[in-house]
């Protein structure tokens, strides 16, 4: 460990044990759940990696200490985070994970392990699952906080098909934060800033949110006082987070790509980008929202938080697993406005942009290679909409039609000009 790391681990003191163990050892992870268990003080996360080693190389080093560097407007702000005790990478010692989730000093299992992990083979399930089983009914809380539609309770159908799960309880959470891809130049700034290199190092925007099910088996750490929020049912702050930012995510990640622009606020600055976006959640989701959410104040920070000019979130980012994330985000929008009678266009629009990017070579999307087969097959707009809607496991005609539409009309060369023309004609 690099002698300044070590001064700094000094300075921040005594650091708690570990009571978390933590499934997804990413960014997200360290910008988000850490940063409120740290603020909330008295407590220590053991993060596993479920797949890939880099996050254990990255941490391990730094005996778990590490910097978010939070891009404000107008200056970036560093903050140490230490509560990060241990880092285990699963597929090399899944028995020390097993053991880690069957210690009786550990009272939360949280998850972040994106909405692919939940699809078999499920790594990061069975591991729980291990772990659960060794615990022999001792009490627990397993608390989600993927980007999926009552996430608790998805998980817990996972884990009870595995096994009977005594004592365990599964909250749902929403959570938000923007995290982009930390660069070497950000490390660079970091380390700047910190005085030292820092290879854990991530980068956030200021605005976090994190909203609990206040259903927990025993003993947790004071999130609220980090300003969590504990609520009854998180139903109503899950459809708000999931279909306005994450679906506004996925529009302007497709489009964003067809003119060119790299990162969220560039293309928010293009006129014609933003107001589809607004007109997406004008027409299409906020019918569908419950009564009683704040939409108003939520899409004015909304609107703050993209156009940060200097937070570099990458639509590269936010493009990949798009077959995971409309399912998700936006499909639903689609089936409540058609069973109202009305159609969702502007959802059809997201769709014909993400078939348009699985027509280009930078697709990073495992469970999208059946469509794009079946879009290079597809020699109508007709056709096409057919497949991609075919991939998603949607085949309302309706549907088809609106996104056959917009895909004919986003047919053809030069996209960035097409595309901004035909956006002009209609937001």
């Amino acid at each position: 460990m690099p002698a300044r790391l070590t001064e700094a681990t000094r300075a921040v003191g005594e650091r708690p044990e570990v009571g978390i163990v933590h499934l997804g050892a990413g960014a997200f992870h360290r910008a988000h759940q850490a940063t409120f268990t740290a603020d909330a003080g008295g407590w220590g996360i053991c993060a596993v990696a479920p797949r890939h080693a880099t996050a254990v190389e990255q941490l391990a080093p730094q005996d778990g200490l590490f910097s978010v560097l939070v891009r404000h407007p107008d200056s970036d702000r560093l903050e140490l985070v230490a509560c990060l005790r241990e880092a285990l990478h699963a597929p090399a010692d899944p028995d020390a994970v097993v053991a880690r989730i069957a210690d009786p000093r550990v009272h939360v299992v949280t998850l972040t392990i994106t909405e692919r992990g939940y699809r078999p083979p499920a790594p990061a399930v069975e591991l729980l699952v291990r772990g659960l089983q060794a615990r022999d009914g001792a009490p627990l809380t397993v608390l989600s906080c993927d980007n999926l539609a009552r996430n608790g309770e998805v998980l817990e159908r996972l884990v009870r098909e595995r096994t009977d799960a005594r004592g365990v309880t599964f909250p749902c959470s929403v959570v938000d934060r923007i995290v982009p891809a930390t660069t070497d130049a950000d490390r660079a700034v970091a380390a700047a800033l910190l005085g030292l290199e820092d290879r854990a190092a991530v980068v956030a925007e200021p605005f976090r949110q994190w909203v609990i099910e206040d259903r927990f088996a025993g003993p947790r750490p004071a999130w609220e006082r980090a300003g969590a929020e504990l609520v009854a049912d998180t139903a109503p702050y899950d459809l708000l987070k999931l279909r306005v930012l994450n679906g506004s995510h996925v529009l302007l990640a497709y489009l964003g790509e067809l003119v060119g622009a790299r990162t969220v606020d560039e293309a928010v600055r293009e006129p014609e980008i933003a107001a589809a976006v607004r007109r997406l959640v004008d027409d299409d989701v906020a019918p569908t929202l419950p009564a009683g959410v704040d939409l108003t104040a939520y899409r004015a920070a909304l609107d703050e938080r993209f156009a940060n000019p200097r937070m570099g979130h990458r639509l590269e980012q936010i493009a990949t697993d798009g077959s995971q994330k409309l399912p998700v985000r936006l499909l639903p929008v689609a089936r409540e406005r058609l069973a109202a009678g009305a159609q969702p266009r502007w959802v059809g629009l997201a769709v014909a942009a993400w078939a348009r990017h699985l027509r280009g070579d930078a697709v990073h999307d495992e469970g999208a290679a059946p469509v794009r087969e079946a879009l290079a097959r597809a020699g109508t707009p007709r056709a096409a909409a057919g497949a991609v809607l075919r991939g998603l496991g949607e085949d309302d005609p309706v549907l088809c039609d609106l996104v056959a539409d917009w895909i004919e009309a986003l047919d053809g060369e030069p996209q960035r000009a097409r595309c901004l023309a035909l956006l002009r004609k209609v937001v």
